[in-house]
C-alpha cells in the first residue's frame, strides 16, 4: 500500500514546482522575461498545464484515500457506533467535539460548553479550546451548520470529505484510517507555508509581491500552528534552518527578520485564541527567535573580516544564541509554572541516550514504534518508487554547490561585496533552493530520529526531486562536466526524463493499485459495539469512566459519559492522573486502587485483556511493565530485572479481580462481561459514625 502512495506523492513532477531555477542572486537575466516581470505564451501555457496537472493528480490522490477508507470499513453500510468506533485512539477525542457543537442548540452554546467542559475530565471543569488544538472542528461545525446541507449530507461525511480534501495539497499517507489525528490536518498547511516562503525568497520580487506573499506565509503558518499542538517543534526546525542560511549569508537581514516575525505572529495568535495557553509562551522556538534576533542586532560586525574571524564570530554567535535561548526558555518556564512538556523533554533526553528512565510518561513514547528510529526498509520502499534515486542526485549535488557557495561567502567581507563579486564566480545558489535544500536536510535527519515525523519530510522529497528532474540547473550542472550543455541536449533530458519515469511508475503501480481500491472489507468490532451499546443504554448519562486512554475517547464519542483521563497528554495533571487511573493493570491492593479511582470520581472501570495480558510490545515495553518499571517492582516473565527493584506484595489487579473474592468482591461488583471486556462498578463505602467510633 505504501508504495502506490508514493508514486501519487510525486504528483509534484510538473513544472509547476514549488522550488524555482537555480540563478545569481544579485543580477537578473534579461532573457528570463518571467523573471524580469514579463509573460510569454509559453510561460502562460506551461504554468496552466503545470496547476491542471497537479490540481487533477491531487484530486486523484483525494478520491483514493477516500475510497481505500470506504472499502476498507465499508463506511456507507455500516451503523452510526461502528463508524464512530472507526475514529480510533485520539482521534475519537476530537471528533466528539465536532459532534458536541453539532448537538448544541445553538453555536454560542456549543462554544460555552467547550470553554467550560465538565465531561472530558470528571471533578474538573476544563477550557477545550485552551487546552487542545480543536479550532478545525469548531469551524466545521459552524461551517455545518450555516450552510444547510443536512439534507444532502451527513455529518460525519462533511468531516471526513474534508481532511481527504486537503489532502489534494499533500498525503500524509495513513489518513484513510487515522482521519482525525491533528497531523492530517495541519500538514498541508505546512506544505502551503513552505511554498508560500519558497515563493518569497525568489530573487527581484516587487515590493507589492512581496507583502502579498508573506501574507501568505503568515496565515499558513498561523493554520499549520492552530491545528497540531506538536507546532512549535517544527517551527524550531524551521527557524534553526533560517538562523543557519543567515550565518551563510544566503539571506538578506530583511528575509530573515520577516520570517521570524511571521512565525512570532503566527504564535501569538494562537497563543490568544487558545486562552494565553501558557504552553506556548514557554516554547523553545519564541526563546530561541528572541535571542537570536536580539543578539543579531547588538552583533553588527558579525559579517565582516576573513574567512577565519567570520567563522569564529559565527561559533561565538551560535554559542550566545544557544545560551540566552535555554536561559530566556528556563526562566519563562520557572515564572509560569510550565510542566505541560516536561514529559517530551524526557522522552528526548532518553531517546538519544542521555540515562535511561523509568518515568512512566516518557517511556510510553520510547516504546511506541512511531516515535523510534526510522526503518531502514522505508528506503527500500522509496526506491522501488523511483523516488530515492532523483532525490539523492539532487541532494547530492545542491549540497555540494551549498558547500561551495557557503565558503565563498563566508570568504567575502559582508553582503556588500559578495554581491559585487558573485557576477565573477563560476557558481552561485538562489535563497529559495537553498532554503528547500537546508529544509530537506534538516526535517530528513528529525524524520531518522523518529518516524512519526517523516511525513514532514517525505513529501517535500518528491517536490525536492521533481527540481532536479523537470529543472535546468542540476541538468546543466551534469552536462557541463559532460562538456555537452546545448540548449537541444538540455530540453531532450528535461522532457524526456520525466516521461520516462511516469511511464515506469504507470506501468509498474497501476495494476498494483487497481488491484488495492478493489480489495473489500468491513468494520468487524462487534465486542466493542456491544460495550458501547450496554454503557449508552444500562449506565446514568452522568456517570464517570475509568479505564484505558484510547478506550475512554472511544466512550465519550460514542456515550458521552463522563472520562476520568483520556488521550490528549499536554498537561502535567492529566498525566499524573492517568497514571493512577493505570494503576488497574499494575500490582496493587483492591482498597488502593478503590480509593485512587473514587478520588477521581469514578464509577465504573473498564478493564482490557488485551492490555492486561498484552502481548504486542515485547518484555520491557507492555504497559504492564512500565507500571511495574515506575512503582519500582520486578516486572512479569523470564528476563533480567535491574537489581533494586523489589518483587510486589500484592497480585496484578486486572487478573486478581476476577477470582471474584474478597477484598475485590467487597469493593467492586462486575457489571458487564464479554471476550474483550470487562466492566466492573465501585461501591461506595459507607462513612463510620464518628459516634460509634467514639469511647
Amino acid at each position: 500500500m505504501t508504495a502506490p502512495r508514493q508514486r501519487k506523492g510525486s504528483k509534484g513532477k510538473d513544472p509547476g514546482s514549488n522550488i524555482q531555477n537555480l540563478k545569481p542572486d544579485c543580477i537578473a537575466e534579461p532573457r528570463q522575461r518571467f523573471a524580469t516581470g514579463g509573460f510569454s505564451w509559453w510561460t502562460i501555457l506551461c504554468l496552466m498545464t503545470g496547476s491542471i496537472v497537479g490540481i487533477s493528480l491531487g484530486l486523484l490522490c483525494c478520491i483514493y484515500v477516500s475510497t481505500l477508507h470506504e472499502n476498507d470499513l465499508w463506511f456507507s453500510n455500516i451503523k452510526e457506533v461502528e463508524r464512530e468506533i472507526s475514529f480510533r485512539t485520539e482521534c475519537g477525542l476530537y471528533y466528539s467535539y465536532y459532534k458536541q457543537m453539532l448537538k448544541a442548540p445553538s453555536i454560542q452554546q456549543g462554544l460555552y460548553e467547550l470553554i467550560h467542559d465538565n465531561t472530558t475530565e470528571s471533578k474538573r471543569t476544563i477550557n477545550i479550546l485552551q487546552r487542545m488544538n480543536i479550532y478545525q472542528e469548531v469551524f466545521l461545525s459552524i461551517l455545518y451548520r450555516i450552510l444547510h446541507i443536512q439534507t444532502y449530507l451527513e455529518p460525519i461525511y462533511f468531516y471526513i470529505y474534508t481532511v481527504f480534501a486537503l489532502q489534494t495539497v499533500v498525503d500524509t499517507t495513513r489518513v484513510e484510517f487515522t482521519i482525525s489525528l491533528r497531523e492530517n490536518w495541519s500538514i498541508p498547511f505546512f506544505a502551503l507555508q513552505v511554498a508560500a516562503i519558497t515563493c518569497y525568497l525568489r530573487p527581484q520580487l516587487k515590493p507589492i509581491q512581496q507583502r502579498v506573499v508573506l501574507w501568505l506565509v503568515f496565515v499558513s503558518t498561523f493554520c499549520f500552528c492552530l491545528t497540531w499542538q506538536f507546532n512549535q517543534f517544527v517551527l524550531l526546525v524551521q527557524a534553526l534552518i533560517i538562523f543557519t542560511l543567515d550565518c551563510l549569508d544566503f539571506f538578506t537581514a530583511e528575509q530573515v527578520v520577516s520570517l521570524y516575525l511571521m512565525q512570532v505572529f503566527s504564535l501569538l495568535l494562537v497563543w490568544l485564541l487558545q486562552f494565553c495557553n501558557s504552553m506556548i509562551l514557554g516554547s523553545l522556538v519564541l526563546s530561541f527567535i528572541v535571542s537570536a534576533l536580539f543578539i543579531k542586532h547588538f552583533q553588527t560586525g558579525l559579517k565582516t573580516g576573513g574567512f577565519v574571524i567570520r567563522v569564529g564570530k559565527l561559533a561565538l554567535h551560535t554559542l550566545l544564541v544557544l545560551t540566552l535561548t535555554f536561559t530566556i526558555n528556563y526562566s519563562a518556564k520557572t515564572i509560569l509554572q510550565l510542566k505541560s512538556d516536561e514529559h517530551i523533554f524526557k522522552f528526548i533526553k532518553a531517546k538519544f541516550g542521555f540515562g535511561a528512565t523509568r518515568d512512566f510518561d516518557a517511556s510510553l513514547y520510547l516504546c511506541e514504534e512511531a516515535f523510534g528510529l526510522l526503518p531502514l526498509d522505508t528506503f527500500e520502499r522509496l526506491a522501488g518508487t523511483v523516488l530515492l534515486y532523483p532525490y539523492l542526485c539532487t541532494l547530492s549535488v545542491l549540497f555540494i554547490l551549498l558547500l561551495l557557495v557557503a565558503l565563498s561567502n563566508l570568504s567575502t567581507n559582508g553582503l556588500g561585496q559578495a554581491c559585487r563579486e558573485r557576477e565573477d564566480r563560476t557558481f552561485s545558489m538562489r535563497p529559495d533552493v537553498a532554503y528547500n535544500l537546508l529544509h530537506t536536510v534538516f526535517f530528513g535527519l528529525l524524520s531518522f530520529s523518529t518516524m512519526r515525523m517523516k511525513y514532514l519530510w517525505t513529501g517535500h522529497m518528491c517536490a525536492f526531486a521533481a527540481f532536479g528532474v523537470c529543472g535546468k540547473e542540476v541538468w546543466s550542472l551534469y552536462l557541463r562536466v559532460l562538456h555537452c550543455n546545448t540548449k537541444t541536449m538540455m530540453r531532450l533530458i528535461r522532457y524526456s526524463v520525466p516521461i520516462v519515469i511516469l511511464a515506469f511508475l504507470y506501468y509498474k503501480f497501476w495494476p498494483r493499485l487497481m488491484e488495492e481500491i478493489s480489495e473489500l472489507r468491513e468494520f468487524y468490532d462487534p465486542d466493542t459495539v456491544e460495550l458501547m451499546e450496554w454503557i449508552r443504554l444500562k449506565t446514568p448519562k452522568r456517570a464517570v469512566f475509568a479505564g484505558s486512554m484510547q478506550l475512554l475517547a472511544g466512550i465519550k464519542l460514542c456515550t458521552g459519559r463522563v472520562l476520568t483521563n483520556h488521550p490528549h497528554y499536554e498537561d502535567q495533571a492529566l498525566r499524573e492522573r492517568t497514571r493512577q487511573v493505570y494503576q488497574i493493570y499494575a500490582r496493587q491492593s483492591a482498597e488502593e486502587v478503590h480509593k485512587v479511582l473514587s478520588s477521581v470520581g469514578a464509577d465504573y472501570i473498564v478493564l482490557e485483556d488485551s492490555i492486561c495480558y498484552e502481548r504486542r510490545h515485547s518484555r520491557g515495553c507492555r504497559l504492564r511493565d512500565l507500571l511495574d518499571l515506575a512503582n519500582g517492582h520486578i516486572m512479569d516473565g523470564p528476563g533480567e530485572n535491574e537489581p533494586d527493584l523489589i518483587s510486589a506484595s500484592h497480585p496484578r489487579f486486572c487478573e486478581a479481580i476476577k477470582t471474584d473474592m474478597p477484598p475485590y468482591s467487597t469493593l467492586f461488583t462486575r457489571v458487564f462481561k464479554n471476550k474483550t471486556f470487562n466492566v466492573y462498578k465501585l461501591k461506595k463505602l459507607k462513612k463510620k459514625n464518628k459516634a460509634e467510633n467514639s469511647p
